[in-house]
């Protein structure tokens, strides 16, 4: 490892990449080795301009563990043409309008007496509580994620990488 320069103090690594705040969440996405999933569904899904948008986003972000897990063949289904609009809604499920880091969902947490109502996107909602440090993020169906590496800051927005696909009702 060796003594590194400052450069890498505020750039997160995800997927073995470092994730560069001057970068916008697609541009970062790409170089995840554990995104490669996500990247090809937001390609999928024609997502790629809104994301490279200003913003801002605050993106959940799932692994490919996270999509491995979902039942066999959920994948490869929602990657076909005729189920875009599903992926669509799916992904855009993971997006949550403006700019929440950890520190902005911690108090949306606490102000709401331990549950944080947030607006996705595709106008679901998620249901952000903390478990001890971590902070889970519950979908429509009850299913929970925890966020695994929380605070990765692009250029238009910020990521939360989960360890769940979150699945609107």
């Amino acid at each position: 490892m060796g003594m590194g320069g400052s450069s890498n103090t505020n750039t997160p690594m995800v997927g073995g990449a470092p994730m560069y705040p001057t970068k916008d969440i697609v541009d970062n996405a790409v170089n995840s080795k554990d995104h490669t999933t996500l990247v090809a569904a937001v390609k999928a899904a024609g997502l790629v301009d809104t994301l490279k948008s200003p913003g801002p986003f605050t993106v959940f972000a799932p692994t490919n563990a996270a999509f491995a897990a979902l039942p066999p063949g959920t994948v490869d289904t929602l990657l076909k043409p005729e189920n875009k609009g599903t992926l669509t809604t799916v992904l855009t499920y993971h997006v949550v309008p403006g700019r929440m880091d950890s520190a902005a969902l911690m108090n949306a947490i606490k102000a709401g007496g331990g549950k944080a109502t947030l607006k996705t996107a595709s106008g679901g909602t998620l249901t952000a509580m903390m478990s001890g440090s971590n902070v889970l993020v519950t979908d429509a169906k009850g299913g929970t994620a925890m966020v695994t590496i929380a605070d990765v800051y692009q250029s238009n927005g910020v990521i939360h990488v989960v360890n769940k696909v979150l699945l609107p009702g």
